[in-house]
């Protein structure tokens, strides 16, 4: 029997996930003699997403993997040579099929790493064509998990560290490959877990859930559970049958909310013990099917004090409908005064849990101060990232055989950097940062302390700054984590602010400003 494949290998992109001009390109550069060229190429943005001032740099995980892999088979080649022309010569996809990226070389800033407009997220080099090849897959790898991970770093900071954010959001992504990159990057961003099971089998993200309305609904009141008894939790004790336990917990719950016991839905209640009998340790109610007060609370309640009885205490409850702000306040009220009434005080701060298309709005209107939230699921307004669908990452050539290239253009702001460069983060006295450097790499590095001259990009005249620090070279997934609240954290306020932040400063060395007027005045050649 064949070994089975490991799981990650599926989620791998292939070579020919990839525009066809990259092909045509690569034919020319054979043709022209130029394949193996030695050259270089930066995927950097222009502007900061969602009209903030930072992003997070991610998906290099997944670009690591797509270059450990990269090999054109025979299927691919014979559909290459179908889009090509007929009288492509045979040797050309030889030439390809003997393609790997033994020879590519990739300097990158770390997954979490906060990253601003012209900073490279990666810089590639190595042959020509190769190089040219990997242009679609790593702009489409590195721009959405960047742009999710930024986008769920917003939303972790209208949250504020307390909340626990859970992404919510696979049936809501723009196909099961966006699902999973979804899932990964919001994690990376900050938020406490995924529903996505896939995420958690390949990438190690902490899954949760619980059930569905669908499963509420199914339950008409008239089942009877195969098996009711449940036994104590310290494991000590007869075993009780927990469904008629339940039933004389809701005549006393319904008497103290001024309820009759035949309000509650009986389905839902049903529902309820099915699911405390499987989970008893992972009790959860999910309150709205049918009616919160008469009918989603009784029925928590009744279940809850009866699994209460044998040492079990429920997880939380849920809402997917309605005010939930003001609906999350109302039911912690009633919780504590049931803890008191029946001297039950776990009760009092069993989780909150909300969810139903929440976007950065009403996210900060339900961790307002007083707010009775714990937990917030999120769809598609971490997933689908709507007020901007792309990062708008490009990829662009630098240097071929060691001489600097630089795009020409009426649009200034489509002017590339030439050269090999290399990039330093320079800090301030309270660890902050100060501004980012690029600088040509054969330059030497800025030293802490030391006076550096340089031209914020855009700035007719030069500035002088003295870095405190500087930061390490550019360096799990939790790991990449960590590393994105502590970014984040040291970010000036006045950055890290979602709406009208100050744009953080890019500048170039005196060298690098050089090369580019140069270059400039010399004009297309």
């Amino acid at each position: 029997m064949a070994a089975e494949q490991d799981p990650e290998e599926r989620a791998v992109v292939r070579p020919l996930l990839t525009d066809l001009y990259q092909a045509t390109m690569a034919l020319g550069y054979w043709r022209a003699g130029r394949a193996r060229d030695p050259a270089e190429f930066e995927l950097f943005f222009r502007c900061c997403p969602f009209g903030g001032a930072f992003a997070l740099a991610a998906g290099l995980h997944d670009c690591v993997r797509f270059l450990r892999t990269f090999r054109l088979r025979d299927a691919d080649v014979q559909f290459l040579a179908s889009v090509l022309p007929p009288d492509t010569d045979p040797a050309f996809f030889e030439h390809l099929r003997a393609l790997d990226c033994s020879g590519v070389t990739v300097r990158a800033l770390p997954e979490g790493s906060l990253v601003f407009p012209g900073v490279p997220l990666l810089q590639v080099s190595g042959p020509l064509l190769v190089v040219q090849l990997l242009e679609t897959p790593l702009l489409c790898l590195v721009g959405y998990a960047s742009l999710i991970s930024t986008n769920a770093a917003r939303l972790r900071l209208i949250a504020g560290p307390e909340k626990r954010l859970l992404e919510m959001g696979l049936r809501r992504a723009q196909g099961p490959d966006a699902g999973l990159t979804a899932s990964t990057y919001s994690y990376l961003g900050g938020f406490d877990g995924s529903s996505n099971m896939l995420a958690g089998q390949l990438r190690g993200v902490p899954v949760v859930g619980t059930l569905a309305h669908s499963f509420v609904t199914s339950f008409s009141g008239t089942e009877v559970p195969p098996d009711p008894m449940l036994a104590p939790a310290a494991g000590q004790g007869p075993r009780v049958d927990l469904a008629a336990s339940v039933e004389v917990w809701l005549e006393r719950v319904c008497t103290y909310m001024g309820l009759g016991v035949q309000d509650p839905h009986p389905g839902e209640r049903a529902a309820f013990v099915a699911y405390a009998l499987a989970f008893p340790r992972a009790f959860q109610g999910l309150l709205d099917t049918y009616s919160v007060r008469r009918s989603g609370l009784p029925n928590f309640l009744a279940v809850a004090l009866a699994l209460g009885e044998l040492g079990y205490h429920a997880v939380g409850v849920r809402l997917d409908s309605g005010d939930l702000l003001r609906q999350a306040q109302e039911i912690r009220g009633l919780f504590r005064t049931t803890a008191a009434q029946f001297q039950v005080p776990w009760l009092e701060s069993v989780p909150i849990a909300v969810s139903n298309n929440i976007d950065e709005g009403e996210l900060a209107r339900l961790v307002q101060e007083g707010s009775e939230v714990n937990v917030i699921g999120i769809g598609a307004s971490v997933v689908t990232c709507p007020r901007q669908p792309s990062l708008g990452c490009v990829y662009k050539l630098v240097s071929v055989r060691g001489q600097p290239r630089m795009k020409l253009t009426e649009d200034p702001e489509k002017q590339t950097l030439p050269g090999s460069k290399a990039a330093f983060r320079l800090l301030g006295s309270d660890g902050s940062p100060l501004l980012d450097v690029l600088q040509l790499a054969e330059e030497p590095p800025p030293q802490a302390g030391q006076e550096l001259r340089v031209w914020p990009r855009g700035a007719r005249e030069p500035c002088i700054v003295t870095p405190a620090h500087l930061c390490e070279p550019l360096p799990p997934l939790a790991e990449a984590r960590a590393l994105a609240q502590l970014s984040l954290s040291r970010l000036s306020p006045v950055h890290r602010r979602l709406e009208q932040p100050e744009l953080y400063q890019v500048a170039l060395s005196e060298k690098l400003q050089a090369l580019v007027e140069r270059l400039r005045a010399r004009g297309p050649q």
